[in-house]
């Protein structure tokens, strides 16, 4: 058997060469791999923190009501009732088509006047265009009897609606957080206070239906750009910098 060192030269040569050129190009791949894809254990991912999917406005049937004032001594609705009466009249006309409810209190020390005017409350219901066959007369008991309980107005319909404000599941003044995230309260204010001013909560789920254009007035618009001569510079005149 020949021995390594009884080798040819020739041969040593090409072996060494040949763990160089591996060497290298191990070294080469290791540099390509580092600077495409660096690593930091410290570097974390997008944290959600958005008080909109937090506090979501959501469409959902809700009770709606609004409660009418009534004095012992009131015979006949007052001006402010018969406003307070159309806004909930309009209200549920856009919103729902059920029943709607007048409750009057029973034990309070108005229950008498409100029982009478029960009938001018569903009078001016049917006025606004709430139909008579949807009108239902109901009552409930008054929480403290002798307190003057008011007429109360009721009927179930779609409503943009949110999570309720006031929640702390942590506390936010002791101790350190390093997740660098809003409080769970935070944006829950604002967003109860949009779905209030929400008109029509369809709006949140598709677009409604372009009003039809009209002709008219396109054609006059159309017809006074094509006969006018006169340009801003006519009327501002020109002004050179």
């Amino acid at each position: 058997m020949q021995r390594y060192d009884e080798q040819p030269m020739a041969q040593r040569k090409k072996a060494a060469l040949r763990w160089v050129m591996l060497g290298a190009a191990a070294f080469a791949g290791a540099m390509l791999s580092g600077c495409a894809a660096p690593r930091d254990n410290l570097t974390t991912g997008g944290i959600p923190d958005d008080y909109r999917q937090r506090h979501p406005i959501v469409v959902a049937e809700a009770e709606q009501t609004v409660d009418i004032p009534v004095a012992s001594t009131d015979r006949r609705l007052t001006i402010a009732q018969r406003d307070v009466i159309r806004g909930f009249a309009a209200n549920y006309l856009s919103r729902a088509s059920g029943p709607v409810y007048v409750m009057t209190p029973q034990g309070s020390a108005n229950s008498a006047a409100a029982s009478q005017l029960r009938n001018q409350v569903r009078a001016e219901l049917s006025h606004r265009g709430v139909p008579s066959s949807k009108i239902v007369n109901a009552s409930y008991a008054a929480t403290v009897p002798g307190d003057a309980a008011p007429i109360r107005l009721s009927f179930v319909g779609m409503t943009a609606i949110t999570s309720k404000c006031g929640e702390w599941p942590k506390d936010i003044g002791g101790g350190f957080d390093f997740d660098n995230q809003n409080y769970y309260n935070f944006g829950c204010a604002t967003q109860n206070n949009l779905a209030a001013q929400i008109a029509n909560p369809e709006d949140l789920i598709a677009p409604r239906g372009m009003t039809p254009i009209d002709a008219a007035r396109r054609n006059n618009a159309i017809e006074e750009y094509r006969t006018t001569s006169t340009t801003i510079e006519d009327v501002g005149g020109s002004s050179s910098f």
